[in-house]
C-alpha cells in the first residue's frame, strides 16, 4: 500500500502498510532523527511474507508527518507513544506486536505500560530504559553529533553527507558498510522531508521517565535484540533490559553496531516472526 497521510488531534501522520490486513499486525517504530524509510521496504516485505501485516510510520518531526519549529518541539515522549496508537486506530488494529528500535524501542516500552491492552508482544532493538548505572555512549558518537549545529540543513548535499557519516559512525565491524545504499536512503529521506532541521527536536524531548523506571512491570512477552558493538547504546543496555523484563529473551548480534544491517535481516526477521508465533499471533 502506498503512503497515507491522516490527521488526528491537530497533527498529521504519515504511514504505510505491507501485506494482508487480515494477518496479525506488527507496528514498526523508528528511532530518533530517522523517518520510517530506515525500516527498508525489502525488510518490511520480508516480514509480510511470513504472514504478518506490517505498518511503518513517520514519527513527528521526520518524514512527512507534522514538523515543529527547530528547537521548539510541542510534544512529549508520551505524545509520541500515543501517536503509535493513533496509527493502529487508523488501520483498524485492535492489538498489535510492537517493534521499536533505539528511541522507538523506548517508545515501545512506554506503549507496553501506557497502552497495555493494545500490545501483544514487544521487540526491542538497540534500545534501553537508560538506567543510571548503564554505560554511556562512546566518545566518537558525541563528537560526531556535536557538529550537527554547523550543518546547513537547507543544503541537500551537506545533509546527505552528514547522514551517511552518522550511520558510518554507528556501524559495527562485522558487516561491510554499504555507503551506496545508505546514500540512497539519505537522499530519499531528504527528498520526502517537510523540514530536515526539525529532526533535531527529538534530542530536546522530555517525558517518559515515569514509565521507563517501571520497565520490570512490562507484562507483554519481550524479545530484546542488541549488537555487541553498539556505540550509542552499548550492549549492556540490551542485556539489562532482557534481565529486567519478566518475559524477555535476548538475541545477541555479534559485531553489529547501532544499525539494521541487511546481512542481519534474516536473523532479525526470523526472530520477530518466531516471537509472534510463540507468543500467540491472533488479534
Amino acid at each position: 500500500m502506498s503512503e497515507q497521510l491522516f490527521q488526528v488531534n491537530g497533527i498529521e501522520l504519515c504511514a504505510e502498510s505491507f501485506g494482508n490486513p487480515d494477518h496479525p499486525a506488527v507496528l514498526l517504530i523508528m528511532g530518533a532523527q530517522a523517518s520510517m524509510i530506515w525500516w527498508e521496504k525489502d525488510f518490511c516485505q520480508r516480514l509480510a511474507a511470513k504472514g504478518l501485516y506490517i505498518i511503518r510510520f513517520d514519527n513527528r518531526d521526520v518524514g512527512r508527518s507534522t514538523c515543529y519549529e527547530p528547537g521548539n518541539p510541542g510534544y512529549s515522549f508520551e505524545d509520541m507513544a500515543d501517536d503509535a496508537i493513533h496509527v493502529l486506530d487508523y488501520f483498524g488494529i485492535l492489538k498489535a506486536h510492537i517493534v521499536g528500535i533505539s528511541m522507538g524501542g523506548m517508545l515501545t516500552q512506554i506503549l507496553a505500560l501506557r497502552h497495555q491492552d493494545r500490545v501483544l508482544t514487544v521487540t526491542l532493538l538497540s534500545t534501553s530504559n537508560f538506567a543510571p548505572d548503564l554505560p554511556p555512549m562512546e566518545e566518537k558518537v558525541m563528537e560526531y553529533f556535536s557538529n550537527a549545529a554547523a550543518i546547513d540543513w537547507t543544503n541537500k548535499a551537506s545533509v546527505i553527507a552528514f547522514t551517511v557519516g552518522k550511520w558510518k559512525v554507528l556501524a559495527g565491524s562485522k558487516h561491510p558498510f554499504d555507503e551506496g545504499r545508505i546514500y540512497d536512503l539519505a537522499k530519499e529521506e531528504m527528498n520526502r522531508s517537510r523540514n530536515m532541521a526539525s529532526m533535531n527536536n527529538h534530542g530536546l524531548l522530555a517525558g517518559g521517565e515515569s514509565y521507563l523506571v517501571r520497565t520490570s512491570c512490562i507484562d507483554a512477552p519481550a524479545l530484546v535484540i542488541h549488537g555487541t558493538e553498539d556505540p550509542i547504546i552499548p550492549f549492556e543496555h540490551g542485556a539489562a533490559l532482557a534481565r529486567m523484563i519478566p518475559k524477555a529473551s535476548l538475541l545477541t548480534l555479534e559485531g553489529t553496531g547501532h544499525e539494521l544491517h541487511r546481512e542481519d535481516w534474516d536473523v532479525i526477521v526470523n526472530a520477530i516472526f518466531n516471537h509472534t508465533e510463540m507468543s500467540g499471533r491472533s488479534i
